[in-house]
C-alpha cells in the first residue's frame, strides 16, 4: 500500500513573528532587517523549510540524548523528516496569509501586515547602544497551512502524524523564527483536518489522524 495524507490548517501569529530574508542589505529608510515575503504580492510568508526544521530540532531535543546533526537523529525522526540520503516522508509547502484574515484585518482598520519593532541591546562593558529596527509580522495574522505525509501502510500513517503533532504541540509551547527569548514568534494551530488524497486508507484511519490533529489545538 502507498498512500499521501494531506493535512490542512491554518497557523496563526499570536506574538509579532519574524522570519527575516537572511541577506544583510536594506534600504535606507527600512528596518534593519525586514521580513521574508511573497514575491507575488508582497505580503509576508512563512517558509515551508522554517517550520520543517523548527519541529524536527523540537523533536530531535527531546528524543536525541544532544542535538547533533540532522543524520545524527533517532530512525522514528529520520524516518518522518529525511536524512542525507533519504526523503522524508513529509512534504511541507510554504504557507501564504489567509485572503479572510487581510480582509478582516481591513475591517479593523489594520492596512499594514507587519509592525517595526525598535530594538536596543547595550554592551554591558562598554554602556554603549545598539539600536536596530526589526520588522515583524503582526499577531492575529493567519496563514494557510498544508502538508502531504507519506505512508506505506496504515499503522504508519498513524504513527507519522503522532510524531508530527508531537513536534507541532512543541512548538506552540516554543517559538518560531527568530528572538523568541523576547516574545516573539508564539503560534496556534488551527482547524486542523487530515484527508486521503491517494491510495487506499480507511475512513477509521483517516479518523485517527484528524483525532490527533485536533490534539495539538487542544494544547
Amino acid at each position: 500500500m502507498y498512500a499521501k495524507i494531506l493535512i490542512q490548517g491554518k497557523l496563526e501569529i499570536v506574538t509579532g513573528l519574524h522570519i527575516g530574508t537572511g541577506g544583510t542589505y536594506s534600504a535606507i529608510g527600512t528596518a534593519d532587517s525586514p521580513v521574508v515575503r511573497d514575491v507575488h504580492d508582497h505580503l509576508p510568508m512563512i517558509p515551508g523549510s522554517s517550520l520543517k526544521g523548527k519541529i524536527r530540532t523540537l523533536l530531535a531535543r527531546k528524543y536525541c540524548s544532544a542535538l547533533k546533526e540532522p543524520d545524527e537523529d533517532t530512525e522514528e525522526i529520520k524516518k518522518l523528516f529525511g536524512s542525507k540520503n533519504k526523503r522524508g516522508k513529509l512534504i511541507f509547502n510554504d504557507l501564504f496569509l489567509n485572503r479572510d484574515c487581510l480582509k478582516e484585518l481591513r475591517n479593523q482598520g489594520i492596512f499594514s501586515t507587519t509592525e517595526v519593532k525598535f530594538e536596543n541591546t547595550i554592551d554591558r562593558l562598554k554602556a554603549s547602544a545598539n539600536p536596530r529596527q526589526i520588522e515583524r509580522v503582526i499577531r492575529g495574522c493567519i496563514f494557510d497551512f498544508n502538508m502531504i505525509c507519506d505512508a506505506e501502510s496504515e499503522p504508519e500513517a498513524v504513527e507519522n502524524i503522532r510524531l508530527l503533532t508531537e513536534g507541532m504541540q512543541l512548538l506552540q509551547l516554543d517559538y518560531l523564527g527568530g528572538n523568541g527569548s523576547r516574545g516573539y514568534g508564539k503560534v496556534r494551530f488551527t482547524d486542523l483536518t487530515a484527508r486521503c488524497m491517494a491510495g487506499d486508507i480507511s475512513l477509521d484511519t483517516v479518523e485517527k489522524c484528524t483525532n490527533l490533529l485536533k490534539g495539538v489545538e487542544s494544547t
